[in-house]
């Protein structure tokens, strides 16, 4: 989707200056009279998308602006353009493992990094299709794909060390906390909710397998499809050394997600889940015990990517607690 038409980027702005003199050759459109449209995403206020009139050639712009009162950047805008070219030299630079192609980044423009526009579908566009037109089989090809791309990213940066759960453990705790703080969550949930991460903690399989670099932010609005097979990843700010199953959980959470809010009933992503598991496992050596050792860890991924989707305040208040209350239920799951 390209957004909301603004109008075109002034000639005067230091952005089209740099985006003709630096970004638009490396699309193979020349300097000269360029005249760039410019469109807001609809689903953050800071990516834009950059349309040359003349070539109809198109490009991602994603700002950083400051966020504390010193007035300095942070580095995210940097690090995410890092993160992606060191991603596409271990091949993830052509299909059907793409992950989008970083142009440049500028800190003196509001941090501003520039990306290729990718056309695709998104995941979260073959889910809804699955769920309102039948286009199930879709879901179950194109889960398989990335299912496939997870794997080869996962298995080509496992470091020599193992994984600390202390970062995931904190972070479940930030979660309760937002829910606290911002919806006024009972100790009829917290507390059992501190209890269940406490428990999830002091299980040895939590810290086994080997920390890798994970995307860090797997939800439907970042992975989109191509033809055939091919998967593509964008918005990787967020990239971290992590259990694996950090990915696949918010994945299969989120699945829940749109299975309960689009039918009323999470377990019927179930199918999907487990096809979507059962594929990532197939690039191990011994497919089975790998689905053993990451379908005992899931439960707790998925169980704080639910909490996550219920602090957000574009949900209403039911849906919230029906979500904190399947959090809570999966999370009971332990081994």
């Amino acid at each position: 989707m390209i957004g909301r038409y603004l109008g075109h980027l002034d000639h005067h702005d230091p952005l089209h200056r740099y985006l003709r003199d630096h970004i638009v050759p490396q699309l193979g459109v020349g300097p000269a009279d360029v005249e760039f449209r410019v469109f807001q995403s609809a689903c953050s206020r800071n990516v834009y998308l950059y349309e040359e009139k003349h070539s109809n050639a198109r490009l991602v712009g994603k700002f950083y602006p400051p966020q504390s009162t010193s007035g300095q950047h942070p580095k995210t805008g940097e690090v995410e353009f890092s993160n992606l070219v060191y991603l596409r030299g271990l091949g993830l630079d052509s299909p059907p493992h793409y992950v989008v192609k970083p142009l440049g980044f500028n800190p003196a423009i509001n941090n501003v990094l520039l990306m290729e526009f990718l056309e695709g579908d998104l995941l979260g566009t073959v889910i809804n299709e699955a769920l309102h037109r039948g286009r199930c089989e879709r879901l179950y090809r194109k889960l398989t794909a990335l299912a496939h791309f997870l794997a080869t990213m996962h298995n080509r940066t496992v470091g020599d060390w193992g994984v600390n759960f202390d970062h995931s453990h904190a972070y479940m705790g930030r979660l309760i906390g937002s829910l606290i703080v911002k919806w006024n969550m009972g100790c009829d949930h917290s507390d059992e909710l501190y209890h269940l991460r406490e428990a999830w903690r002091n299980h040895g399989m939590m810290w086994e397998d080997r920390g890798v670099l994970v995307h860090g932010d797997a939800t439907p609005s970042n992975f989109l499809f191509g033809k055939g097979r091919t998967v593509m990843a964008i918005d990787l700010e967020r990239m971290q050394w992590a259990d694996r199953v950090f990915d696949l959980g918010r994945l299969c959470g989120e699945l829940a997600h749109f299975f309960h809010q689009g039918k009323g009933d999470p377990d019927a992503a179930e199918p999907f889940i487990g096809h979507f598991l059962w594929e990532y496992c197939c690039h191990f050596p011994d497919r089975m015990s790998a689905f053993r050792a990451i379908t005992r860890r899931i439960p707790f991924y998925m169980g704080i990517t639910l909490l996550r989707i219920a602090r957000n305040s574009w949900i209403n208040d039911d849906y919230r607690w029906r979500l904190v209350q399947e959090a809570k239920k999966i999370l009971r799951a332990l081994p």
